[in-house]
C-alpha cells in the first residue's frame, strides 16, 4: 500500500496514469497547477496533509522554443521545483520518480544513448532538464530518473496530433528527415511506471533509466506513418532541419536505448509503430 502523488497530472503522461489501475490499497492523488511544486511549503503541507509517500513528476516546463527566451521560467520549474521535490522526499524517506528526456543529449553519436552517455544538451529545455536530474542525485533521496524521447498520446500537444492537424488543413507538409528518435507513448510508459512502483526493493534499482518504444525513425518517417494509419492523402515531403529552423536547436540523434530498464523490471517494450496503431488507429 502505498500513497502516491503524481504531479503535472493534466500532462500527456499524467492522464495516462490516470487510466491506469494502480494496486487497489494505494491512495492516489493527482494535481497540476493547483499544487506549484516551486514553492517549497506548498508541496510540504501536501504531502504531510496526505501522508504521501511516493512521488512521480509528471511536472515539466516542456515548450522547447519558448524556454530559449524564457530559461528562468523553464529552470523554476525543471531544475527548482524537482530541487524542492527532491529535498522533500529526502527529509522524509519518500520515492521520487522524475520523468526526464532525450534532449540532455546533443545528439551527435550515431548509436543509441545508454544512461552511461555523457549528458551535453543544446538547448534552454535540455539543460534544466539536465540540471533537475542533477539536483535529485545531489540529493540523496530514493529516486528512479526515466528518461523518454518524443512522448505522444490522443491528447495534448504532440507531434503525431499536429501531423494530423496540418494534414487535415493543407495537401502537402514538409516534414524534417535528417531528425532520428524514438517515439514513446504514453500508455505504455505509464504501464512502465506501474511495474517499476510494483518491485517490493526499489532501493536496489535506484538511479537513471531509458524507456522509449522499441524502434527508431526520422520524423518525416513518422509522419509518414501517422498519415497512412489515418488513410490521409496529404503528402509529405522530406526537408532538412536547416530549410525549418526553429527557435531551439534539437539533437539529430536521440534514440534512446531502454536494454536496462527492460532487463530490470522484465518489461515488454512494443515497437513504436505497433504503439502508434494503438493510439491511433
Amino acid at each position: 500500500m502505498a500513497n502516491i502523488w503524481i504531479t503535472g497530472a493534466d500532462g500527456q503522461l499524467g492522464k495516462a496514469l490516470r487510466e491506469k489501475h494502480f494496486n487497489p490499497l494505494d491512495e492516489l492523488f493527482f494535481t497540476d497547477r493547483e499544487v506549484d511544486i516551486t514553492d517549497p511549503r506548498a508541496i510540504t503541507d501536501f504531502a504531510n496533509k496526505n501522508d504521501v509517500d511516493t512521488i512521480i513528476n509528471c511536472a515539466a516546463y516542456t515548450n522547447v522554443d519558448r524556454a530559449e527566451d524564457h530559461e528562468q521560467d523553464a529552470r523554476a520549474v525543471n531544475r527548482d521545483g524537482v530541487a524542492n521535490l527532491a529535498a522533500l522526499c529526502r527529509e522524509q524517506g519518500n520515492l521520487l520518480v522524475h520523468l526526464s528526456t532525450d534532449y540532455v543529449f546533443d545528439g551527435e553519436t550515431n548509436a543509441p544513448y545508454h544512461e552511461r552517455h555523457a549528458t551535453n544538451p543544446l538547448s534552454a529545455y535540455g539543460r534544466t532538464k539536465r540540471d533537475g536530474e542533477l539536483a535529485i542525485r545531489r540529493s540523496g533521496c530514493l529516486h528512479l530518473i526515466i528518461r523518454t524521447s518524443w512522448l505522444f498520446s490522443s491528447t495534448g500537444d504532440n507531434f503525431p496530433r499536429a501531423i494530423l492537424r496540418l494534414a487535415a488543413e493543407r495537401d502537402e507538409l514538409r516534414v524534417v528527415n535528417d531528425q532520428t528518435g524514438s517515439p514513446t507513448f504514453a500508455g505504455d510508459l505509464a504501464d512502465a511506471i506501474l511495474r517499476l512502483l510494483s518491485v517490493d526493493e526499489l532501493p536496489e534499482y535506484q538511479g537513471i533509466y531509458h524507456y522509449a518504444n522499441a524502434g527508431s525513425c526520422s520524423r518525416y518517417d513518422l509522419a509518414r506513418e501517422i498519415l497512412a494509419l489515418s488513410g490521409s492523402t496529404c503528402r509529405v515531403i522530406p526537408v532538412t532541419t536547416a530549410e525549418l529552423p526553429a527557435r531551439a536547436p534539437r539533437p539529430p540523434y536521440s534514440v534512446l536505448d531502454s536494454r536496462k530498464i527492460r532487463d530490470a523490471f522484465g518489461l515488454e517494450i512494443p515497437d513504436w509503430r505497433d504503439a502508434l496503431r494503438r493510439c491511433f488507429g
